[in-house]
């Protein structure tokens, strides 16, 4: 087992879910992803995500509410999917390994467009309006800019197939463990 919280943050389309499935699958861990839970609550209240966080940024207690759900998860065994989680385990004190996944904008709005059946313009936009909506809420509740915290892994996967990505992030955390394996 891993010794500390895997936390994968990184933007819409990154592929940090995708990822982050594999690398807990291949290590025998629990994965859960904050973004799931976010789809999930907005669609429990018949929005979906882009409305839902306008809402939440009207109603911190959305946010904080989901955050707390997900810190009360990290411990070593769980690879916790979300962009703000590796700074909160680091401010709560809970060891970290934070991956940050990224890939070019572009790439990532193709990705989201095929996965939510809309136009790459459409997709492009809604991811930029996320992004910015999530960047002002960590601010606001948490005083953290996600663009600046600091990863122990990034992998880029603008060119990287999903297996590749894991594998990365799978021999990194095999590394910093010791060689262990599941």
């Amino acid at each position: 087992m891993i010794g500390r919280v895997v936390a994968l943050g990184g933007p819409p389309g990154s592929g940090k879910s995708t990822a982050g499935r594999r690398v807990a699958e291949a290590l025998g861990l629990t994965f859960v992803s904050a973004g799931q839970v976010f789809r999930e609550e907005a669609a429990a209240r018949g929005m979906d995500v882009e409305a839902f966080g306008g809402y939440a940024e009207a109603h911190p207690e959305v946010d904080r509410t989901l955050d707390e759900r997900m810190q009360g998860l990290a411990r070593p065994g769980i690879v916790l999917d979300g962009r703000v989680q590796g700074a909160l385990c680091r401010r709560h004190g809970t060891p970290v390994y934070a991956v940050l996944v990224v890939a070019d904008e572009t790439v990532r709005a193709e990705r989201v467009a095929g996965r939510d059946h809309q136009s790459v313009a459409e997709a492009l936009a809604r991811m930029r309006s996320r992004v910015e909506g999530e960047r002002r809420r960590y601010r606001s509740l948490y005083g953290i800019d996600v663009d600046h915290e600091p990863a122990d892994l990034t992998v880029d996967s603008t060119q990287l197939p999903p297996d590749r990505v894991a594998g990365r992030i799978v021999e990194f955390l095999r590394a910093q463990d010791g060689g262990v394996s599941p």
